[in-house]
């Protein structure tokens, strides 16, 4: 069984950074793209970020310029940092993944990690 965990979230004023981290486990053969989204209340979820398996990325408008996603394949963990963050940015960041296991190639997602941004 595979499992995405998120960690990294927290209370960070305005203007400050955190680094998300989504670590993959279990019976995975490969992982292919991988991404973050988020979901604040009231709103539907948004994509922020995606990466490919051969590390292209996507931002969504609202965060080019400051933040990155990146993945380490030896490690089965895709990152988000996030820098000048701002109040807009708070909500619940998800990370998802296809992943290989078994010959069977699956969305996964993780459980969600807070993000607050506040003064």
């Amino acid at each position: 069984q595979v499992q995405l965990v998120e960690s990294g979230g927290g209370l960070v004023q305005p203007g400050g950074s955190l680094r998300l981290s989504c670590a993959a486990s279990g019976s995975i053969s490969s992982i292919y793209g991988a991404g973050w989204y988020r979901r604040a209340p009231g709103t539907k979820r948004e994509l922020v970020a995606t990466i490919s398996s051969g590390g292209s990325t996507n931002y969504a408008d609202s965060v080019k310029g400051r933040f990155t996603i990146s993945r380490d394949n030896a490690k089965n963990t895709v990152y988000l940092q996030m820098n000048s963050l701002k109040p807009e940015d708070a909500a619940v960041y998800y990370c998802n993944a296809d992943i290989s296991t078994r010959g069977f190639r699956t969305t996964y997602w993780g459980q969600g990690t807070q993000v607050t941004v506040s003064s």
